[in-house]
This record gives C-alpha cells, sequence and structure tokens, in this order.
C-alpha cells in the first residue's frame, strides 16, 4: 500500500476560514493543516453527523488513496469495510446479469482500495484528525453574511471573523455558490430530473430473511446493483457498523414529503429479495436530484473567495465519486498552497485550483450522471441489448467490467480505469513544476533587479 507522501512545509502562512464540515470541507481543513497554515471551520451542526442518518458512502480508490497518503491507513480501517466485488442484477426479476472481482493488481496500479463506510463514521474520523492536526472547528455556527472584499463573515450571533482566503465548503444550497452564480449571472436549476431515497437497515433485521441475508455478507463484502425499468438501487454493508445502506434512483414522484411510503411504492413490483427490504425500512431520506448549471469561476472577483465539494460542482447525490471530488480538492488546495511565499500568490494559487479542478470534475460529473441513467435504462431494445451483452459475459465466467480488445468500453470501466487511477496531489505537483515554480523565478528574477 501507498506510503505517506512528503509534506512540504509552506514558507508564508495564512489563515483559512472553511464555511462548513462536511467531507469537503474537513478535507481542506486536513490538508491545510498538514501544510502549516492555520484554519478555522465554522459548523452549522451541534454535532458532527447529525443530518447523516441513513447515509451509506463509497470510498473509491481515488480518494482512499488520498488518506493513506496522509498516513490515516489505520483511522480508514477503523470505520470502512474493504468491498470484494459487486453484483448486478436486474431489478424486477432478480435475474443476475454479472459480476465484477475487484483485482488485487488493479487496485495496486490504483494505489487505493475500495471502501464501504457510514457518512456519520466517516466524517467523525476526519473531525478527530482535523483537530489534533490543530485546526479550529466550531460547532453551532451558523453564518447569515459573507463579505468577500473586506474577508468578513458573520455569525447569527453577530460575531464577525476575518481570514486571508474563504472557503465555501457548505454545499450546494449553502450561502457561497449563490454568491458566484449572482457574479456570474447564471440561474441555479429548479427543475430535479430524478429523486434518490437512501436508507439504513440494521444487520439485525436482514438476517432474519432466508432471502435477504445474502445482502449483509462480512466476509464477502459485497456491493449489490439492481438494474430496472427507469429505476435503479445500490447497496452495501457499512464498514464499522451493524448495518448496509440502501440507495434507490427513480423518475421524480410526489412523496416529498412522505419518504417512507415512496420508498416502498417504488418497491412493490420487485425481485422478492429486494420487496422483502421494504418492511425494514423505517428512517429513508428523500434527495431531489437536479443537473446543476456548471460555475465558469470558482473564485470570486475579489481573488479570495474559493469553493469547494459541491458548492464548486454539484454531483448526483449517492454516487461513487460525491465524496471524493470534495477529498481531492482538498489534496489539491493544499498541494498549490504549501509553495507559498507570498500574498501576491495567493490569488494565482486559487486560480490554479480552479484549472486543476474544473476539467477533472465536470468529466466525473457527466461519467455519474451516465452511470445513472444507464443503470435505470428504460425497457426498450437497447435495454435488452445491454442486458443480453452482460449476460452472456457472466455465462462465459468473464468479468463484466473488465475492458477485452475489440470490444467497446463500459461506463464502468472507463470509471476504473481513468478515474480511480487519478491522483489529485501529483496533478498539482505537476501544474507546480510546470508552471508555479517558472513563474516564482521569473518573479524573483525581477525583484533582484528592481
Amino acid at each position: 500500500m501507498a506510503i505517506e507522501k512528503t509534506t512540504t512545509q509552506a514558507a508564508l502562512t495564512i489563515d483559512f476560514l472553511i464555511i462548513g464540515a462536511g467531507v469537503s470541507g474537513l478535507a481542506c481543513a486536513m490538508a491545510l493543516r498538514r501544510v502549516g497554515h492555520r484554519v478555522v471551520v465554522l459548523e452549522r451542526e451541534k454535532k458532527i453527523g447529525e443530518s447523516d442518518v441513513g447515509r451509506g458512502v463509497r470510498l473509491p480508490p481515488n480518494l482512499s488513496k488520498i488518506l493513506y497518503h496522509w498516513n490515516l491507513q489505520p483511522e480508514v480501517y477503523s470505520v470502512a469495510a474493504k468491498s470484494k466485488q459487486i453484483l448486478i442484477s436486474r431489478m424486477e426479476t432478480g435475474t443476475r446479469l454479472g459480476m465484477h472481482y475487484w483485482d488485487e493488481e488493479v487496485l495496486r496500479e490504483t494505489r487505493g482500495e475500495f471502501l464501504f463506510a457510514h457518512l456519520s463514521d466517516l466524517r467523525n474520523m476526519m473531525y478527530a484528525v482535523a483537530i489534533g492536526q490543530g485546526a479550529t472547528i466550531r460547532l453551532n455556527s451558523t453564518v447569515v453574511a459573507v463579505d468577500p472584499e473586506r474577508r468578513v463573515v458573520t455569525l447569527d450571533s453577530g460575531e464577525t471573523l476575518t481570514a486571508d482566503v474563504i472557503v465555501g465548503a457548505d454545499g450546494v444550497s449553502g450561502l457561497i455558490r449563490p454568491i458566484l452564480l449572482a457574479e456570474q449571472k447564471i440561474q441555479e436549476a429548479t427543475e430535479p430530473s430524478l429523486c434518490m431515497y437512501s436508507a439504513v437497515i440494521p444487520k439485525a433485521s436482514v438476517e432474519k430473511d432466508p432471502k435477504s441475508k445474502i445482502f449483509y455478507e462480512p466476509e464477502v463484502v459485497s456491493m449489490f446493483s439492481f438494474f430496472g425499468n427507469n429505476q435503479s438501487v445500490i447497496s452495501h454493508p457499512i464498514g464499522g457498523s451493524l448495518a448496509f445502506t440502501f440507495t434507490l434512483y427513480r423518475p421524480l414522484d410526489d412523496f416529498e414529503n412522505a419518504p417512507l411510503a415512496g420508498m416502498r411504492k417504488a418497491l412493490e413490483n420487485v425481485a422478492p429479495r429486494l420487496k422483502n427490504l421494504a418492511p425494514m425500512i423505517s428512517h429513508p431520506r428523500r434527495f431531489p436530484v437536479f443537473e446543476h448549471p456548471a460555475l465558469e469561476d470558482w473564485v470570486d472577483k475579489t481573488g479570495r473567495l474559493v469553493v469547494v465539494g459541491g458548492a464548486a460542482h454539484p454531483i448526483p447525490p449517492g454516487s461513487t465519486q460525491y465524496y471524493a471530488m470534495g477529498v481531492e480538492d482538498g489534496a489539491v488546495l493544499a498541494k498549490l498552497f504549501s509553495h507559498l511565499n507570498t500574498h501576491s500568490q495567493i490569488t494565482d494559487f486559487l486560480y490554479a485550483f480552479q484549472e486543476l479542478r474544473q476539467p477533472r470534475c465536470e468529466m466525473v460529473i457527466a461519467s455519474e450522471t451516465n452511470i445513472i441513467r444507464y443503470m435505470g435504462m428504460p425497457n426498450c431494445p437497447a435495454q435488452e441489448a445491454r442486458d443480453q451483452a452482460m449476460i452472456a459475459k457472466h455465462e462465459a465466467d468473464a468479468d463484466l467490467f473488465v475492458y477485452v480488445d475489440g470490444e467497446e468500453e463500459s461506463a464502468e470501466w472507463t470509471e476504473i480505469k481513468t478515474v480511480f487511477g487519478y491522483d489529485a496531489e501529483d496533478e498539482a505537483d505537476n501544474w507546480w513544476v510546470s508552471w508555479g515554480l517558472l513563474k516564482q523565478r521569473s518573479l524573483e528574477r525581477v525583484n533582484r533587479f528592481d
């Protein structure tokens, strides 16, 4: 497994004020503290994880490798379980379409692992690490106003705080993204395209039903994907707890205020092992799925406010890369600011952050959106052809997502090859060597002659 990378300490340390202690905000806090900067995080929750009920999370290799580079493998293993395989079936009939086994050699190439965890466990682990590294995290602190010109943040208590850089990590519906949308005259999405249901089901409930017991086999640790007619399901055990998560995508429905009724309605005409889970679901959550417009700039006009995570690049909830993109953001931001020598570099580094992250995130969002559509393809000739091709590979004992010369690459294989193998910190290092260092040396020469 990858060992911790060398950590360059910034020659000039500055103050970062991060709004939001979700995964992206905590990742930024951890990463920036690692390179020596002072960090204050403001979080409106009174307790980390209080809003995470019913939220399982996947940690793909491009996320886990970063935490491993930060020497946090023991902490990750304390909250996460390692995935061994993916089983894909038809949602309505239960017919097996295929399987994918995580090949150890492939994972070694990515330098990470595919893991499962509960969102609250992951956030609490990151919170503890950030505090241990010296970050200040203020809970029960609701931001009500931001003045980017003065770099002032106002809390609902009336208290004001200032910093050299303000980081908006408060998500797509937070306070910071609208500032940039207004600056750029971009209209936010108002009509959802889908809805997503999410629930956590106790292991004890599953084990009482022989047909459902397959969903929780700790010695196998599988992820189950069900492809359905205009809907789909993803489920997997949650590392570090006696439960598994259940995520369902379907067309927009009328159950906004009754998620339990909506989820059970969606499971009325499905395979028995799925239908049997409906009575075990008690507190599901329902999320609208929007196709958000892309921000042209992630940095505001003052050059001292930047957005990260969902505030910068909203991605479909429940998707594999939902939290990975925020962790990558933190890694890249800190790598760039590890080279800070003068205040004049701050805005340059923020724009370099956008330059590195924006194309990557746009590609991943398109990939994740396509995967959701692919899984929930409506019944049609293209769907039949997809299913038959998958079944043929399965009957030939071929791994479903492994690309063979002459075959068209599947969306899943593209993700394994290009998304999982990406190293955010290497990209930031390459930018510094190719551009940042050259600009710094040029400025040093100018200053010498002045």
